[in-house]
């Protein structure tokens, strides 16, 4: 999703609103599936399942993620002297400082050099330990608590977080689009539980599904949608490059 569609920015991508359309359409569409190619995919998908894989698998996403917002500078926390004495003293010993015209942090924030809150990094331990929790209760069969547990703790960090941020996000008057939707989507995780789990089957088999995952076609159609995600958001229409050649003089 364009980040035109939340912030009026045509250039950058909006995660956390990719993210609140594909919980909201994701349970039907697997419905979708099963009424119309069950027997092509060799029998219907449960719902709860695949929605509580999907929770487990956006965690573990949305954490490694961070790394490249810290490489990045977006996502960027407030500056430490915008703070409370409380949490200027917390984070007094534990802050980042970036250097660099083309971070976003630098760019947009004008806060190259500043000591500025961690949000990122702590993001990225919050959402790895719940992508784990949630991976572990996957495992175990507890599909609905795997899928609650994951959508409540990450949307509840997403929500906290708006107000450590010195990005648009954290420059809300009130609560943030974004804020809005982590509500929406507890909400809506809920509401999913209810309604279909009268689909939550026994147990899985893992050996079974990672035996899937060792078929050529899945491998290609993987292989192919890396490729079409590298290419349409690895490139930056914000920031630009340059190649310059040049003599040196002295050794003509």
């Amino acid at each position: 999703m364009n980040r035109s569609d939340v912030e009026k920015k045509k250039h950058t991508f909006t995660i956390g609103g990719a993210i609140f359309v594909g919980v909201l359409i994701a349970p039907w569409v697997i419905e979708l599936l099963n009424r119309t190619m069950s027997d092509a995919l060799g029998g219907s998908i449960p719902a709860i399942p695949a929605m509580a894989a999907a929770a487990a698998a956006y965690a573990l996403g949305e954490g490694l993620g961070r790394l490249a917002c810290i490489s990045f500078g977006c996502c960027y926390g407030k500056s430490l002297d915008q703070l409370s004495p409380r949490l200027r003293r917390l984070f007094g010993s534990f802050n980042f400082k970036f250097a660099g015209a083309t971070k976003k942090v630098a760019y947009e924030g004008l806060l190259e050099g500043a000591p500025v809150v961690p949000v990122q990094a702590i993001t990225a331990v919050v959402f790895l330990t719940i992508a784990l929790t949630g991976t572990y209760l996957f495992l175990k069969s507890h599909f609905a608590a795997a899928m609650l547990l994951t959508m409540a703790l990450t949307q509840s960090w997403r929500f906290v977080s708006e107000t450590l941020r010195a990005d648009e996000r954290g420059k809300a008057q009130v609560i943030s689009a974004y804020q809005v939707m982590a509500v929406l989507m507890v909400v809506y995780a809920v509401a999913i539980v209810l309604a279909f789990s009268s689909a939550i089957v026994g147990t899985i088999e893992i050996k079974s599904g990672l035996a899937l995952l060792w078929d050529p076609a899945v491998l290609l159609f993987c292989q192919a949608l890396w490729i079409a995600i590298f290419l349409i958001t690895g490139r930056s229409s914000v920031t630009g490059a340059t190649l310059a050649f040049f003599v040196h003089r002295d050794r003509i």
